[in-house]
């Protein structure tokens, strides 16, 4: 199975050793990103540095003149990327016999929400989640388009995975984070993600939904919840606490903002990209769900991009709805941590991998090659010997 490793440009840049470390492994791609979230992240190998801020999301490369005037923007790197960070990380993979591939993060940025409020997921009781853009907004969904359009495409990439092309919502990894208190489940994230911003109250609107109406259902389904009492998990959890139609009628205005938004992307890239150019994503096969691993309807994302990336850290169970379609030569990718502190198993990646592979998966992916320990990466080198 041919597998990658995911990395940042700043465990690469100033360590000579980095590229061939990284195609030590075994690994014949590199997944660098190019446009990544507020982050701290360890560098155990770097012979300059040991932690790297990286304070807000940006670019890791020179944006170009397309933002020009414009009021949503790709925010610039600081010194922990500079320049065109990214370009001399590609360089020195490649240098190293590794495939490159980008890695962008779309709707997930924190300092866009600071800056410009409007654009964030605004819940049932008004609160804003800066970190989450709301995509049904045009003049958002017009600055995702662009930027994965100009992320993907960086020069001597061979393809791009997009990560959080999709809703984004109450659940992120926050500082110093106090929200794990009460246990909301499945259906109890839905409701604190369901968006209430002008956009989305007029979509609710085309659904035949209220939106104050609806917000208040909201609210007095999550009652028990604050109360301590668990909720049923799964879309049946969400009928239960909303009733079947409001379920219905959101889900109906969020798939279509997400698949819509989806495919102008998704055909951004490729109008930009040679005709070879791999596009993934990084996906969960519940439309309803939001985050990182974007939600979505297997059959449609199948027909739209080259693939998908699938989270398999908890299990590989996820790849059995999109196995379950047409592959047709799509890559169907298991994405495992390697990361044993934080929560990885690298140890049993073999094991996993042949799981995977035999639930469908034709690649791996592996997070991440810049925080793993050596111990990790020793074992990650043992089982891809094997594969």
């Amino acid at each position: 199975m041919k597998a990658s490793a995911f990395v940042y440009p700043w465990d690469v840049n100033g360590d000579p050793e980095a590229g061939e470390r990284i195609a030590g492994l075994g690994v014949r791609q590199a997944t660098l990103a190019s446009a990544y979230h507020s982050t701290r992240a360890l560098t155990p190998r770097h012979p300059r540095h040991r932690v790297v801020t990286a304070e807000h999301a940006a670019v890791l490369y020179p944006p170009d003149s397309r933002w020009r005037g414009r009021e949503l923007r790709p925010y610039a790197a600081g010194d922990w990327a500079p320049g065109d960070a990214y370009g001399e990380a590609a360089a020195s993979l490649a240098d190293a016999g590794l495939e490159v591939h980008t890695w962008v993060v779309l709707a997930h940025n924190s300092r866009l929400g600071a800056e410009h409020p409007d654009t964030s997921v605004v819940n049932a009781y008004g609160d804003r989640y800066p970190w989450a853009p709301c995509i049904a907004q045009s003049a958002t969904r017009a600055y995702l388009v662009d930027l994965a359009a100009e992320a993907a495409v960086r020069p001597g990439a061979h393809g791009t995975e997009l990560e959080s092309l999709g809703w984004y919502g109450l659940a992120h990894l926050h500082a110093h984070d106090k929200t794990g208190g009460i246990p909301l489940g499945d259906a109890g994230q839905y409701l604190m993600s369901l968006c209430f911003c002008p956009t989305c109250r007029e979509g609710y609107g085309e659904q035949g939904l209220d939106a104050e109406e609806l917000a208040a259902v909201v609210r007095a389904a999550l009652e028990p919840a604050w109360q301590g009492a668990p909720s049923d998990g799964g879309w049946a959890g969400v009928e239960k606490l909303l009733g079947e139609a409001d379920a219905t009628a959101t889900r109906a205005w969020r798939d279509d903002r997400a698949r819509t938004l989806q495919e102008a992307a998704v055909a951004a890239v490729r109008a930009a990209a040679a005709a070879d150019f791999q596009v993934l994503l990084h996906a969960d096969p519940e439309s309803y769900h939001c985050g990182a691993n974007a939600g979505v309807d297997p059959a449609h994302i199948l027909s739209v991009a080259d693939g998908v990336v699938v989270p398999c850290t908890g299990g590989a169970g996820l790849l059995t709805p999109f196995a379950e379609q047409s592959l047709d030569g799509r890559v169907l990718a298991a994405n495992f941590t390697v990361v044993s502190g934080m929560g990885g198993h690298p140890g049993a990646l073999a094991a996993d991998a042949a799981r995977a592979r035999g639930l469908g998966a034709t690649e791996l992916r592996l997070y991440h090659a810049g925080l793993a320990s050596d111990g990790d990466l020793a074992e990650v080198r043992s089982a891809l010997a094997g594969l």
